[in-house]
Order: structure tokens, then C-alpha cells, then sequence
């Protein structure tokens, strides 16, 4: 059988430069998040069928790595009529994940709950530039308070983390954007879109950055809906400004569509926000973000000069009663490690080098025992003083040796040669 040396489409080997930049910048993460009083918790890598089915995760429930059943489990799926084969898939996210456990878990958990995870996610996706197939996501959640309290801290604390990490290659210009569902709503009702038209709508409106207003309206009409109706929705977007404000926007959407309080809200979310400082926080009436499970203030963070997002986030207060039966309020905030990892690497290079308080030992191979010891025990006392140390035999070509090396970041050598 044939062996194939490269990984699988879509996922990465992790050379050592490339590990030493994730666990900076996971350190970064953790620190900054841990000073907010997030709590680090763990759910495993596979769940179970029904819930990634749930019609929670939008779009990526298209993309879900089925699990089939297995042993007799699998022979009676095979042998019944329409039989379903998977029992189990690999997460495609951290909220579905988070809902499952606060569920089985709420009893010995905090209230407000805020919660860190970090861990590997699948999606069978095509892959390009900062989008794999298997990626690390990095979540904040805030379970339990149903204030805007909650967006305030999630936005407050990914800013200040970005601007931390960003702040290693001189990087300041993002945008954290920020809406909120409920006005996404009430602007396709006040435009005369039905109830059940909404989510068709809004997936358009979606691609408002990729096709325009243009576009959009083609969309629509393909689908069906009545100019009338369409021409008074793209109306509203036509006049936005970079510089809208949301009560700008709003003020024309009639309060049977749209409650005063979520525009105060969104408004005190942004108010809030801006003080602290470093980030450019705007209302953004053309962020959706895909997901349906989001059920108030959306918020997504890009960057200047890239076509991504590297984070973003919301309130998805009904998804954790369709595990638990009771709802809970709660907000989050995904951040795109390897987005992050992408552009930093664009900036400084593949990875980062072993620091330079660092030693190389070169045994030669007809050095004595006495030698050899005395070497070793030089680096045990280097290493107890934080010294990264290296001890390796001596190559013939000891010359590309030591580029090799230095190449790494070493910057001192220590040859022990035989007698």
C-alpha cells in the first residue's frame, strides 16, 4: 500500500517555529481572557449526531465529519431501509459543545458562567488562505446574564486581547462591528418582508460586502419576493454611511416592528465600548453573521487589508433550552486562531525562533565520559537559570550544523571534543 507523506487536504503539520507562535499566543490568550474571569473548561472533540443536526449551526451543518456507528450498531443502519449510518461527528464549532455542557453541568457551574474554550475544530470544508478543515478556535461565553453587561465584557476583553498580540507586528487598523438581530428584523418587516421570509432575507444581506446592493436585489427577485418589497428594504441601505449611527438607521423602522429598548441597548453597548480605547467599534446595519441561533447584538472583527473576519461573535439566548428545557441567556465571542496565526506569520515571517538566551553543546563522539558529564552537568545548571540548552552530537559538517542552529535562534556554541 502506497504511504503518502503529506497530510490530509485541508489540515496542517505543525513545524517547531510554527508551535512555539500558537503557544505565545495561546499563553496571550488564556492570560488576557483568565484576568476578566473567564474560567477554562474542556468538552470533547466528538458529539453526538442529533445535536450537531440541530439546525443551530447554519451552513455548517453541511459540513459536519459524520462518525458511522459501529459493530452491530452499523450492520442493523446497513440492513434497515433508510437507516441512518452515524451516531457521533466531530464539532464543528465550541457553542453547540458549550450548550451540551452547561446543560448536563449548570448545577455546579457559577451564575453569570463565563466560560474559555480552546480546542481543535472539523469542518469539511475548501480549504484556502487562513481557512482549514481542522482548525483551533478560542471561544468566550457568558451564560446566565441576560444584560448588555455580558456583550460589553466579550467585546472589552477580545479587544484588548487582539491588541496585545497584534501589537508584536505593529498591527492597530481592525474594526469590531457590531448589530444586532433584532433590528436585522425589524427592517426587512417595516420594508413589508413576512415573518417566515426573514431568514432567506438575511442570508442575502449577507453577501452585502461580496455582491453589493446590486446584487442583493438580483438575488431576491430570484427568489421570489415582490419588488415593492425589495426596493423599500435596499432603500434603508442605500443611505448608510460608515459613520451611521443606530439610531440613525432605525429611526424610520415603527416600533411594532422594532422595541426602542434594543436600539437604547446596542447604543450602550457601543457607548460603552469605545472609552476603553485602541479599536475602532462602529454599527455595522449590514452584519448578520450566518448563524440562527443568534437572538440579539451580533458583532464581527476584521482587519485592513484582509478579506476575513478573525472573530466575531453574539447573543444566542434560545439555544441552550432546547438542551436543558429552560432557556438560558447567553452570549459569545469566537475568535479565528489560525486567521490570527495567518496574518502574524504574514508579518514576521513562518514561525518564531527559539529565544536567544539560548545554548548549543556539540559533543564530538570521541570525547571522554569526564567530558561528557561535565557538559551535562554545565547545562542542567544553565537550564535551572531559565537558559533554553541543547545538547547534540557533533556532525561531520559541523559548519551547516551550526547555520542550521543559528537559524533557530542559537546563539552560542559549546564544542566538546575527544582528546
Amino acid at each position: 500500500m502506497k504511504f503518502i507523506k503529506t497530510p490530509v487536504k485541508g489540515m496542517c503539520d505543525m513545524l517547531p517555529s510554527d508551535m512555539r507562535l500558537r503557544e505565545r499566543i495561546l499563553e496571550m490568550i488564556k492570560e488576557t481572557y483568565a484576568r476578566y474571569g473567564f474560567l477554562e473548561i474542556e468538552t470533547p472533540v466528538m458529539e453526538h449526531i442529533e445535536n450537531l443536526t440541530s439546525r443551530q449551526g447554519g451552513d455548517n451543518e453541511k459540513l459536519i465529519f459524520k462518525v458511522m456507528k459501529r459493530g452491530a450498531d452499523l450492520k442493523r443502519a446497513l440492513e434497515a431501509e433508510n437507516g441512518e449510518l452515524a451516531d457521533n461527528g466531530l464539532r464543528y464549532d465550541l457553542t453547540v459543545p458549550l450548550a451540551r455542557y452547561y446543560a448536563n453541568n449548570k448545577e455546579k457551574l457559577p451564575t453569570p458562567f463565563k466560560a474559555l474554550q480552546i480546542g481543535n475544530v472539523w469542518r469539511a470544508d475548501n480549504p484556502q488562505k487562513g481557512r482549514f478543515r481542522q482548525f483551533t478556535q478560542c471561544d468566550i461565553d457568558i451564560l446566565g446574564d441576560e444584560t448588555n453587561l455580558a456583550e460589553i465584557e466579550l467585546i472589552g476583553a477580545t479587544a484588548d486581547m487582539l491588541l496585545k498580540i497584534f501589537a508584536q507586528v505593529g498591527i492597530q487598523d481592525f474594526t469590531i462591528h457590531v448589530n444586532d438581530r433584532q433590528i436585522l428584523k425589524g427592517a426587512a418587516l417595516q420594508a413589508g418582508f413576512q415573518e417566515e421570509d426573514i431568514p432567506s432575507v438575511l442570508i442575502s444581506l449577507d453577501k452585502y460586502d461580496k455582491i453589493g446592493l446590486s446584487g442583493i436585489r438580483g438575488e431576491l427577485l430570484e427568489n421570489g419576493y415582490e419588488a415593492q418589497a425589495v426596493d423599500a428594504y435596499l432603500a434603508m441601505y442605500e443611505e448608510i454611511s460608515r459613520n451611521i449611527t443606530c439610531g440613525e438607521f432605525c429611526k424610520n423602522i415603527e416600533e411594532k416592528y422594532l422595541d426602542p429598548r434594543v436600539v437604547e441597548g446596542l447604543e450602550e453597548i457601543l457607548a460603552c465600548v469605545k472609552p476603553m480605547g485602541g479599536v475602532k467599534v462602529v454599527f455595522d446595519p449590514t452584519l448578520v453573521r450566518g448563524m440562527g441561533y443568534y437572538t440579539g447584538p451580533v458583532f464581527e472583527v476584521s482587519i485592513d487589508g484582509y478579506g476575513f473576519s478573525i472573530a466575531g461573535g453574539g447573543r444566542y439566548d434560545k439555544m441552550i433550552g432546547r438542551f436543558s428545557g429552560a432557556d438560558v441567556c447567553a452570549s459569545g465571542f469566537s475568535i479565528g486562531f489560525e486567521r490570527i496565526l495567518t496574518i502574524l506569520k504574514d508579518h514576521m515571517g513562518e514561525g518564531l525562533k527559539v529565544p536567544e538566551n539560548s545554548v548549543a553543546y556539540l559533543i564530538d563522539k570521541k570525547a571522554p565520559l569526564e567530558k561528557r558529564m561535565e557538559a551535562f552537568a554545565q547545562a542542567k545548571e544553565l537550564r535551572e537559570t531559565g537558559v533554553i540548552v541543547s545538547v547534540q552530537p557533533m556532525r561531520k559538517n559541523m559548519k551547516r550544523q551550526v547555520e542550521l542552529l543559528e537559524a533557530e535562534g542559537y546563539r552560542e556554541f559549546r564544542k566538546v571534543y575527544g582528546d
